[in-house]
């Protein structure tokens, strides 16, 4: 906790300031608990003027397909044909939150989850902005060089390092925290990367709550589960806030290293198209509305599309802000 109240008292005045995303996003912090006896999107409430969706778009092999324009691209919310209004390809800068787990049952994997990091970071696009969620029974954003985001792939290797295994599993509480702080950054599109084994005993988040949050957060997902049989531990958590946000979640092997997940995320990032659209003024509040993005791409033979599978769509102003534990 204590970075976090260097971090409270530095960032004060920048916070009302930055702001990152094609999404017209409100600057006051949604509240991520539920009233007693309300379902738990009813907490959050998030304006949004443009659905921006990242989509990453394969071949049969797995390789990237580039250099699709517009015209390639069909996108529908509830089966319905949007306009789309913005098109952006090609290797653009991210603001980037890494959630790493410190809990106990991690100890034996803090090896993999340093070298998850360091690969990650030393293959990114150098104007990438970066930051660090630490977490076991607390949450704690951590200053890199004094500063809330990092380009340097050493300040992010000594942030992961400086940290030791002990305590419980707060990844509900993380995740949120890592939601709200890419807030603060600069860039249009963003994403988190958690590593951990997927457990959690000390949030006062449900999954409920956060799964809601990222999916109005318009945020990548990715996980690197570091599964193993010693903790309490939870792969699905892991696949489905990926999977609902347009991300992958990896479970490391012989074939598939830690190396070589981290490595592919920061590819997937470098690689993938961003499309918006303005949405029709919602009926009601919180209706989760299904998303699909279809792609003609003749002469590239089977081709993937991947992207989220909807967001919660909400009207009027943003809920009064309600910290979570560890909150800024």
């Amino acid at each position: 906790m204590r970075s976090l109240r260097r971090f409270r008292s530095c960032c004060l005045f920048s916070a009302g300031l930055l702001f990152c995303g094609v999404a017209g996003f409100s600057q006051n912090r949604p509240s991520l608990l539920a009233p007693t006896g309300a379902s738990a999107p009813s907490g959050i409430s998030v304006e949004t003027d443009l659905v921006a969706l990242p989509v990453i778009v394969t071949g049969a092999n797995g390789s990237f397909i580039s250099g699709l324009s517009l015209q390639n691209f069909r996108v529908y919310e509830d089966g319905r044909l949007q306009n789309v209004t913005m098109f952006q390809q090609g290797d653009t800068p991210v603001t980037v939150g890494l959630v790493v787990d410190h809990s106990r049952s991690m100890g034996p994997e803090l090896p993999e989850v340093a070298a998850a990091v360091s690969a990650f970071a030393h293959s990114s696009n150098p104007q990438d902005e970066m930051f660090v969620v630490d977490f076991n029974d607390g949450v704690w954003v951590e200053l890199l060089g004094g500063k809330p985001f990092t380009s340097d792939a050493t300040e992010l290797e000594k942030a992961i390092a400086a940290v030791s295994a002990r305590g419980r599993t707060a990844l509900y509480d993380a995740v949120a925290e890592g939601l709200l702080h890419l807030r603060l950054g600069h860039c249009d599109r963003r994403a988190l990367i958690i590593v951990s084994d997927g457990g959690d005993n000390a949030s006062q988040q449900k999954f409920s709550q956060v799964l809601a949050f990222a999916r109005q957060s318009q945020v990548l997902i990715y996980s690197i589960g570091l599964i193993s049989d010693t903790g309490e531990t939870d792969p699905d958590v892991l696949r489905r806030l990926s999977k609902a946000t347009g991300g992958v979640a990896y479970f490391p092997d012989r074939t598939n290293t830690v190396t070589s997940i981290s490595e592919q995320i920061a590819r997937d990032l470098r690689e993938q198209y961003t499309l918006g659209f303005a949405p029709e003024k919602a009926n009601t509040d919180h209706a989760f509305r299904k998303i699909e993005v279809k792609v003609a791409a003749p002469g590239h033979g089977k081709i993937r599309v991947r992207t989220r599978s909807g967001y919660f769509a909400a009207e009027g102003k943003p809920s009064p802000a309600q910290p979570s534990k560890g909150a800024l």
